[in-house]
């Protein structure tokens, strides 16, 4: 049984390649939004009911471990992960990579007057024509968790201000976000790459270009956040969570992350999809969301005290 806060479309590749391989194993999948499953894990956590919990960003997962609800055992196949992509016990590794992106709407914008830059987006001037996923999404979430570590609380809830005061409209999903950008319904979305990659290829609405932000000398670069998965500890499939997170880690699998998704895969040796922008020399943004994690966490007990 696997939890997922990944939406089910981008997680099928993957799951119909397990099945064919292990026709032996019933996968039973239920999605939802990352802080509802893992609120879910934990109310259940004396009789788990889920084997497996994958996530769109490691901080859920970082959440999980430290109320010692994942299993501590690394997962095969994952040892080229980087350290600060993982957990040191193993309890949840980092799967794919996406990159935090501004999409628009190639005949509402020109590249030239596109924004550059994330804090670009408060700019009066694309007042009531941005589109983004709302703080319920994990991914908006580990992005202004970023940007607290790069550019401070103050700065960071400075920008949250100006793009409410920009009326941005928040959508539940980036899905949403791509398609109301391809539509022409706004100039400009906030999501993950590959949310552009897939509004490109689709057979009509594709009229839209990208940007990968704060390039230039002092800025932040492009922040990248990272899907997740973990084994529930005490679940009662655990040999079969195994042998399913040993999978993620194959060159199979991750091919498939690439290809149908167009993410970033994690190891070594596996190709981008044809279009997808590579990152190397690319500046990207220096933080580790462990490391990050440990900040919100003592900032809430402190805001608590």
């Amino acid at each position: 049984v696997i939890y997922s806060g990944r939406n089910e479309a981008l997680l099928k590749p993957v799951l119909d390649a397990f099945r064919r391989k292990y026709p032996a194993i019933t996968v039973d999948v239920k999605s939802g939004k990352n802080s509802e499953l893992a609120a879910a894990i934990i109310e259940e956590r004396t009789q788990p009911l889920a084997d497996i919990f994958i996530s769109t960003d490691m901080l859920t997962h970082i959440n999980l471990s430290k109320e010692g609800i994942l299993l501590a055992a690394p997962v095969a196949g994952s040892e080229s992960i980087p350290s600060k992509l993982k957990a040191s016990d193993g309890s949840w590794t980092s799967v794919t990579s996406r990159a935090r992106v501004i999409m628009y709407n190639s005949t509402l914008v020109t590249a030239a007057e596109a924004p550059t830059s994330m804090l670009d987006l408060t700019d009066p001037k694309w007042k009531g024509k941005i589109a983004a996923a709302n703080a319920t999404n994990g991914s908006m979430q580990a992005q202004v968790a970023t940007m607290q570590h790069l550019l401070g609380e103050e700065a960071t809830a400075a920008w949250l201000a100006g793009l409410v005061a920009n009326e941005v409209t928040f959508f539940g999903g980036h899905t949403d976000v791509r398609k109301a950008v391809g539509a022409g319904e706004f100039a400009i979305g906030l999501v993950n790459h590959y949310y552009y990659e897939l509004q490109k290829r689709e057979a009509s609405d594709n009229q839209v270009g990208v940007v990968y932000p704060d390039q230039g000398d002092g800025q932040m670069g492009v922040m990248m956040n990272t899907t997740a998965v973990g084994q529930i500890l005490n679940a009662p499939n655990p040999d079969n969570a195994r042998v399913f997170a040993e999978f993620l880690f194959t060159p199979e699998a991750q091919t498939l992350f690439a290809t149908a998704n167009y993410e970033y895969p994690l190891i070594p040796g596996i190709a981008l999809a044809e279009g997808v922008t590579p990152l190397d020399g690319m500046r990207l943004a220096d933080t580790d969301m462990q490391d990050t994690a440990t900040r919100i966490s003592r900032s809430e007990e402190h805001t608590s005290e």
